[in-house]
């Protein structure tokens, strides 16, 4: 293995780590890492059974979600409508003599809760609540929009039509990308029409195959499910739109190929998208006029798709011309051909074919794929009626559906009827004919077509009578392997011709076999489709691959733990690491519910959006993970927070032997919330030691018990589990899990880019506070704390962090303070610095032993006094009195009170405060390296190279 950072300097090594330090257990007798471990299983019959019922229960669930989410853009659009507008007066004067509001609460019971506020609070923050709620605020005059604070008016989280993802954020999805930043395994990606299965055959079958045999990976999906085909794009090198017509969804697919920088390719073998060609075309006559409506219709989407891919692959010399007639530069041919199983198939059916005696019927067969044929069949059907009636031993044998004219009705038993068979049948039938006959109109639309007819006919060793169309032309030489034929005149000296010579039949019958196999056998139509596509690139890049799992990541930053993945991936990339992740997206406007691929923080990021709200397993995402797995092949992946996307991304790693590593960011390894005050028996993962758990006594402990099992042998399987303070290590530890699979791994945070600005003179004591409006966090004892001060000498800046994902959770209009509260989008990491400028005081009063506490160093790097609450990670920094203060997570207002009032008492402190403990945090290079260590000794161990075991 590459080593990929500097040894001297930055490679650590698992034995050099002081021991008593946090970052590692004690070790004993050299043990390096813990030893890997052996759990039971149940049967593996019992394992796929089970697995097998939660995918099918997943299916049924996702599609549901889908219908949901169909109505909902209906309904989003019904809303958005000019009509809906105007009759919304109506509808909500109809609502109140209902006695009910428009969001169908009781008029009474919100007239008694208006009186409360009024009483309370005044008629101003019920006019704001009333304007904002319901969209009045646009028709306020300014002025008094001023005065009510309804500038800039906010929407509700989750209210009707919202789109809770900003412009910004979309626009970060639709950003190009160039290729990937680490490399994926080669493959490509035919998104076709798969509803006729003669072309499907063809054109998707056999390209596949010959794909495959020149080393690449295939993946077919069907355009009608833009889910699917929008989640394999993202992993191909190449993509093909076979008969794909630009419906919505598939010029969203083929603007989605462009912005990953795939050159799409357009695929045709028909001339679909020439509407003078079509209407041209006499089979037209013998369909109904609203399927002539809609073929006509179509070959404006067909055309509007091909020029939108802007490259062509054509199945014809004739179709790739009109192809760059129509405005493609670049069109390659790709001819109809044979695959080793139509070979095997057409050779099986040649030998079982009947011996014919000089007294036997003579067969005449024609194929029919449609109702559309009867015109091409009509510029022979004279010359054949004239041949039966001189020659009485022919015979004519149609398969599929065409209509015959009454001449043929007198020569009775001699016309034979077959239904439509599969290919296979189909070649059978054709094999125990004596002539095949290939007729077709002299129209520049069927100038495109292929020579698939007389290629059939061939290879099962039957002569073929042809029409000299383009196609035909080109490789049917009349009299030496085969006939062409025009007029009727020469379609019945054809067919005498033949039909009073066996020999002549075998003769030119052998020569098109002969001809067809040098032309369009496997091994030719490989070097013409090598001569397209290439073959696929060598995937061996070198280093550590590192992939790493969150449940935001930028560009949809969110999150302690999205703040640390993000950063410990920008040092990993400058150690020349090579990085990918996994995470979630937001729903975007006409885009399917399918994963996005884009690059952030020099890594390669893979966002899915969940389809269902999987807390444990989600079985969608897993079948991502899955395709990511295979496509970029890590050596190691870095599990952080996963609420949402589900161990599912773990057990893909299991199926596919690459070790994985978990950091524990919060308590969902413990309980379904994040946050937990205290620990509890409900928590613990396994029972303790002579004990067993109780026989469960409802639904809930029983789902309680199986989440337990899960969770304990995912985290039992990891090659090890992170903690980023030793108190949440120890909270683990006393739930379950051996104290030799944890190690401490502290948080690193962005230092100050710049020095800290000077508190501007005589400004009020700033307290700030980024916890989200959860009581868990201490929301209400802030709120509860600053309505009771006396003084005014303060400012509270809250911030508010859904602001930056599209909407606000913090409203603070009702808040009667005596000093000034402040609400603020979250701050990114650029703009850390201008923050921590505008408080003296950052209060983080949480009432659950937090895992770290980022915030918390993100402070005191930065010269901010901390009130924290102990115990838990979160304080393990505070020195009492010199960079902060400590006080009881009792869950009291009146806690924080007194540490807040000391404060305001004690101001001119801060005028000029430095944290004299600086030198004690830690930075992300420093935690970066110390995980690039035990990643190396992960790999080592397991005799990997840092990316093969990807491989699938």
């Amino acid at each position: 293995m590459n080593t990929v950072h500097d040894d001297k300097a930055r490679r650590l090594s698992i034995a050099s780590v002081p021991p008593g330090t946090g970052l590692r257990p004690e070790l004993r007798d050299g043990q390096m890492l813990p030893p890997p471990v052996s759990l039971p299983r149940r049967k593996d019959i019992d394992s796929d059974a089970a697995l097998a019922l939660e995918r099918l229960g997943a299916l049924y669930a996702d599609d549901r979600e889908d219908e949901v989410d169909l109505l909902e853009r209906q309904m989003m659009l019904m809303r958005r409508s000019l009509s809906w507008r105007f009759t919304k007066p109506l509808r909500i004067v109809r609502t109140l003599l209902a006695g009910r509001l428009p969001g169908d609460r009781r008029l009474d019971q919100a007239l008694a809760t208006a009186r409360a506020i009024v009483r309370e609070q005044g008629a101003a923050p019920l006019l704001r609540r009333v304007a904002r709620y319901y969209g009045f605020g646009r028709f306020v005059p300014s002025v008094l929009r001023r005065r009510l604070g309804l500038e800039g008016p906010r929407a509700r989280p989750g209210s009707s039509g919202q789109d809770t993802t900003s412009a910004a954020l979309v626009a970060a999805y639709r950003a190009p990308v160039s290729g990937t930043v680490g490399g994926m395994r080669p493959s490509i990606l035919l998104i076709a029409d798969m509803i006729i299965p003669q072309c499907v055959h063809y054109r998707v079958t056999q390209k596949r195959g010959a794909l495959e045999r020149l080393g690449w990976r295939v993946v077919v999906a069907d355009w009608r499910n833009p889910v699917d085909a929008l989640a394999e794009m993202q992993l191909c090198s190449q993509v093909v739109f076979y008969r794909v017509p630009a419906v919505d969804s598939a010029l969203d697919l083929i603007r989605e190929a462009h912005r990953l920088g795939l050159d799409p390719v357009w695929e045709i073998d028909d001339l679909l998208f020439d509407r003078e060609a079509y209407m041209a075309n006499r089979n037209l006559d013998t369909l109904s006029p609203e399927e002539r409506y809609w073929l006509l219709t179509d070959a404006g989407r067909y055309r509007e798709a091909m020029l939108a891919c802007g490259r062509g692959l054509a199945s014809t010399e004739g179709l790739a011309a009109g192809m760059r007639a129509a405005g493609l530069a670049r069109v390659d041919v790709l001819e109809n051909a044979f695959d080793a199983s139509t070979i095997a198939t057409a050779e099986a059916a040649r030998s079982a074919r009947p011996v014919s005696g000089a007294d036997d019927r003579v067969w005449i067969v024609y194929g029919s794929g449609s109702r559309a044929h009867d015109a091409d069949f009509a510029c022979a059907a004279d010359g054949i009626a004239q041949a039966m009636a001189a020659e009485p031993r022919l015979g004519l044998r149609i398969i599929g559906s065409l209509s015959l004219s009454d001449r043929f009705a007198a020569f009775g038993e001699r016309v034979e009827r077959l239904e439509s068979v599969p290919f296979g049948p189909y070649l059978s039938a054709l094999a125990t004919a004596d002539i095949a006959i290939a007729p077709l109109e002299a129209t520049r639309f069927n100038d495109c077509k292929s020579a698939i007819k007389f290629l059939e006919a061939s290879i099962v060793g039957v002569v073929c009578v042809c029409s000299p169309t383009d196609s035909f032309a080109r490789i049917v030489q009349s009299g030496e392997n085969g006939l062409l034929a025009t007029g009727a005149a020469g379609w019945r000296e054809a067919i005498l011709t033949l039909a009073a010579d066996p020999a002549l039949r075998r003769q030119l019958a052998d020569k098109a076999r002969a001809d067809v196999l040098a032309r369009y056998a496997p091994d030719a139509t490989e070097r013409v489709v090598e001569a397209i596509f290439d073959r696929p690139p060598v995937f061996e890049p070198d280093g550590l691959r590192v992939m790493q799992a969150n449940v935001f990541f930028a560009p949809r930053s969110y999150g302690g733990s999205t703040i640390v993945a993000e950063a410990l991936t920008r040092v990993f990339v400058e150690r020349g690491v090579t990085c990918s992740v996994i995470t979630t997206r937001p729903q975007l406007p006409e885009t399917p519910a399918a994963a996005l691929r884009t690059v952030a923080c020099g890594a390669d990021v893979l966002g899915v959006q969940l389809r269902r709200k999987g807390m444990i397993d989600n079985p969608a995402v897993t079948a991502d993970m899955a395709r990511w797995l295979n496509s970029w092949g890590p050596g190691i992946v870095h599990i952080h927070a996963i609420q949402e996307l589900g161990l599912g991304l773990l057990r893909a790693c299991r199926e596919r032997d690459i070790p994985y590593v978990v950091t524990l960011h919060d308590c969902w390894w413990l309980s379904d919330r994040l946050f937990l005050p205290r620990d509890e028996p409900a928590h613990r993962l396994v029972p303790l030691p002579g004990q067993a758990f109780e026989p469960p006594r409802s639904r809930h402990e029983r789902y309680l018990q199986d989440r337990k099992r899960l969770m304990y042998q995912a985290l039992m399987e990891a090659a090890l589990i992170f903690s980023p303070s030793e108190d949440h290590r120890q909270r683990h530890i006393r739930n379950g899990i051996p104290a030799d699979r944890i190690v401490v791994n502290r948080n690193g945070f962005r230092w100050p880019g710049r020095a800290r600005r000077p508190r501007p003179p005589g400004a009020p004591l700033r307290f700030g506070y980024v916890g989200g409006p959860d009581w868990i966090k201490g929301f209400e004892l802030i709120r509860g704390c600053v309505r009771a001060l006396k003084s005014d000498a303060w400012e509270l800046v809250l911030v508010d962090a859904t602001l930056n994902l599209g909407f606000p959770t913090l409203d603070v209009d009702d808040w009667s303070v005596r000093g000034r509260v402040r609400v603020v989008p979250a701050f990114s990491q650029e703009t850390m610095d201008d923050f921590y400028d505008q408080i003296d005081v950052l209060l983080f009063p949480s009432q659950w032993r937090e895992s770290y506490g980022l915030t918390v160093r993100e402070a005191l790097a930065r010269d901010v006094w901390v009130v924290v609450t102990e115990p838990g990670g979160q304080c393990e920094e505070i020195v009492e009195g010199v960079n902060g203060n400590r006080i009881a997570m009792d869950n009291r207002v009146a806690t924080l009170q007194g540490a807040v009032e000391r404060l305001l008492r004690e101001a001119a402190r801060f005028d000029a405060y430095v944290n004299p403990l600086k030198d004690r945090l830690m930075t992300y290079e420093a935690q970066a390296d110390e995980l690039l260590g035990w990643y190396e000794a992960i790999l080592s161990r397991s005799g990997r190279d840092g990316w093969r075991s990807g491989e699938a």
